[in-house]
This record gives C-alpha cells, sequence and structure tokens, in this order.
C-alpha cells in the first residue's frame, strides 16, 4: 500500500537528517541528548523487521522518556503495525503518534485507511468509526497544503511529488470510506482524484476504482480501468489477480442484464406436391 511506502521515504530521511547533522532544516529536526541514545535510535532504523522495530521503538521509549525522537520513532512503530497486519496495534500507536506531534500527516493517513478498511457495514459503531477516519483525511490534507519541506536538502520538486503522493493517499481513504458508505459516486470521484493527483499513480487504487464502477453498475467503465491497467507487463501478480476478477464481475453482470435473445422461428417447408 502506497501510505506504507511513503511513510518510510520519510523514516528514511529522519534517518539521514540525523546522520548528516542538518544545521538549519526547514523543518525542525530532533536531535539525540546522548551517544546512548542516540545508539538506541539507530537500532530502530537499523531492525530487519517491523516486530524488531516496534521492540527497539519501546526501548527507546522506555530508557530515554524525553527523546525528541518520540514522534519519529512511535510514527515508525504505527508503520511497522501496518505492515504486520495488526490493526489495533497500529491504531494504539498511530494515536501516540499524534499525541506526541498532533501535526503528523502520515499517522492521520494510516489511521483514516486502517478504520476505513476495518469498518463493516452492520457494525454498530460503523459512522462513529468512519467520521474518525473522515476527519484524519481531511485533517491531512489541510497540514499537507501548507506543510514545509522535512529537510532542506530535499529539493521542491522532490518534495512536491511526495506531497502528491500523501494527498492521493488521502483520497484513497476517502474513496475506502465512501465504500462502506455504499456511496459510490463518491468512491468514484475520490479514487479517480487520487490517480490524478498522485505522482506515482497506484495500480492498487485502480483496482478499486474499477470494484467502485462495479457495484455503481458501470460496468463497461470497469472493464476499460482494467484493460488498462493490465497492460502494464510488470503489474504484480497480486494486483493483477484482483483485477482478473472485478473484470469477471463486470462480464458476468453485463450478461446476466443483457437481453435475452428472441428465438428465431423455424422455416417454413415446402408444400408437398399431390400426385
Amino acid at each position: 500500500m502506497r501510505i506504507r511506502m511513503i511513510s518510510s521515504t520519510f523514516l528514511a530521511l529522519a534517518v539521514a537528517a540525523l546522520m548528516l547533522g542538518q544545521e538549519a532544516p526547514v523543518q525542525k529536526q530532533p536531535r539525540p541528548k546522548s551517544q546512548k541514545e542516540a545508539e538506541a535510535i539507530m537500532k530502530i532504523f537499523n531492525s530487519p523487521d517491523p516486530a524488531s522495530r516496534i521492540q527497539a521503538v519501546d526501548e527507546l521509549l522506555v530508557n530515554f522518556a524525553d527523546t525528541e525522537f518520540k514522534a519519529v520513532a512511535l510514527q515508525v512503530a504505527t508503520a511497522s503495525a501496518q505492515e504486520m497486519n495488526e490493526f489495533e496495534k497500529m491504531m494504539v500507536y498511530g494515536e501516540r503518534t499524534l499525541e506526541a506531534d498532533p501535526d503528523n500527516y502520515a499517522a492521520m493517513l494510516m489511521l483514516a485507511s486502517g478504520l476505513a478498511q476495518r469498518t463493516r457495514e452492520f457494525d454498530l459503531d460503523k459512522e462513529e468509526k468512519l467520521g474518525r477516519a473522515e476527519k484524519y483525511a481531511k485533517n491531512a490534507q489541510a497540514i499537507l497544503s501548507k506543510a514545509p519541506k522535512p529537510r532542506p536538502d530535499l529539493t521542491d520538486e522532490q518534495w512536491e511529488s511526495a506531497r502528491k503522493d500523501f494527498q492521493a493517499q488521502s483520497h484513497e481513504a476517502l474513496g475506502l470510506i465512501g465504500m462502506v458508505r455504499k456511496k459510490y459516486d463518491v468512491c468514484i470521484a475520490e479514487f479517480k482524484t487520487a490517480l490524478e493527483v498522485a505522482s506515482n499513480p497506484d495500480p492498487a487504487t485502480k483496482v478499486r476504482l474499477a470494484a467502485a464502477y462495479n457495484f455503481a453498475g458501470k460496468h463497461d467503465e470497469a472493464i476499460a480501468v482494467v484493460d488498462e491497467l493490465t497492460k502494464d507487463p510488470q503489474l504484480h501478480p497480486t494486483i493483477r489477480q484482483f483485477a482478473d476478477a472485478e473484470k469477471m464481475k463486470a462480464l458476468q453482470a453485463k450478461r446476466a442484464t443483457a437481453p435475452a435473445a428472441q428465438p428465431q422461428p423455424a422455416p417454413q417447408q415446402p408444400e408437398a406436391k399431390q400426385p
């Protein structure tokens, strides 16, 4: 999922800022207060898997409670829990990230997407969860519209590209929310916007757009999206599998609603001549 990829990019930027020792960042950079704290921070980023990254985050926060890297570390834990598909843990770390940094748009987008994907039609608290998800996504949009570059050596073009991909993720989250609410016109509009604003459109978003078209009964549009997507020979097999499934749904729906062919009258036989 794109949000995980973007989060990883910015976590890498945080490590680079620590190692390069930037003196005049565009956005204030955290600094370790001791060598031991620096080692604990680097342990997070050097951990080989998401579970060990989360453990390293917990160790940092226990041993260095006043660390300036609290928000960064908690964002790492949020992304790592998302990678492990541990929803509840992701929510806990994501909300802790926002307590430490109320403007952390990456955490907001992970929370928005997670809530939207885990909410079901008949959940008693469906609207409460979807309302939270919508608020996270829209708050992230507002913050991103004026967010400064995270590092001075990041070019304007690089930052604008990253900002577009974050904005695309916010629209995708809103599309997912619309899907749960069965507001398929909203889904279609949001998924299309996500694809239009992204610097690197996510193929998974195209599959979701095809699904939204199918739910809306626009099967020809669904087929067109899938056909365009599957032209890519580098398309991930899993994405291709889901795309093909949406096309099959569209074709089956079209066949089911096609008018039945009228039976043709049997050809008349010539009358036999009387002898």
